[in-house]
């Protein structure tokens, strides 16, 4: 019912547009972001609140050069995009870094995950140089097509990029795959619909 109740709240915050954020369970979230300096500016496309066993753990926020609501497009668009997470609780490295793998590893067939080892390697060592995930800290995932995949945290870069546009695609994958990390925050992040 809380997640359902956040869920609508979302809805209604991005169909205000007026105010020039949304409002997710507390956390502002911008309605626009940019990856790369010079860059195109990217629209706040859906957000929603990840739950773990009742908790709240994070607000995630899609970003993309234009919104789209179905899974699909977002996975098969070219450009920029950003996936952010803004912690609502503490989360230590290695279970932060762990919960991006498993997601990775749900969504992603055997043989495009054994291809894409060493990029998996590089976000665990990133994730797990990170430390402790501070409840307010904003972890950004950002794909920029020249540069590849960067983590930052409260707009900080973290470790070096991390090539391959099938590797973000991945990443996506654990919040808009067939097996998403949370339903409801998958149709969230696609705009509710």
């Amino acid at each position: 019912m809380r997640t359902t109740f956040a869920a609508l709240a979302v809805i209604a915050a991005l169909s205000a547009g007026a105010a020039g954020a949304a409002v997710v369970s507390g956390v502002k979230v911008d309605d626009k972001a940019q990856v790369a300096a010079g860059g195109p500016e990217l629209v706040l496309n859906g957000a929603g609140v990840r739950t773990r066993l009742m908790f709240d753990v994070y607000v995630a926020a899609l970003y993309l050069p234009e919104k789209k609501t179905n899974a699909a497009d977002v996975l098969a668009a070219a450009g920029p995009k950003r996936v952010a997470m803004t912690m609502m609780r503490d989360v230590g490295a290695d279970q932060l870094a762990e919960s991006l793998n498993e997601g990775i590893r749900l969504n992603t067939p055997p043989e495009e995950l054994a291809k894409m080892k060493a990029q998996l390697d590089e976000l665990m060592a990133t994730m797990k140089a990170v430390g402790t995930a501070r409840k307010g800290d904003l972890i950004a995932l950002d794909f920029v097509p020249e540069a590849g995949t960067r983590v930052s945290v409260n707009g900080k870069e973290t470790g070096k990029p991390i090539a391959g546009a099938d590797f973000y695609r991945a990443l996506l994958r654990i919040w808009l795959g067939e097996k998403p990390v949370q339903d409801n925050l998958k149709k969230a992040l696609l705009g509710g619909g």
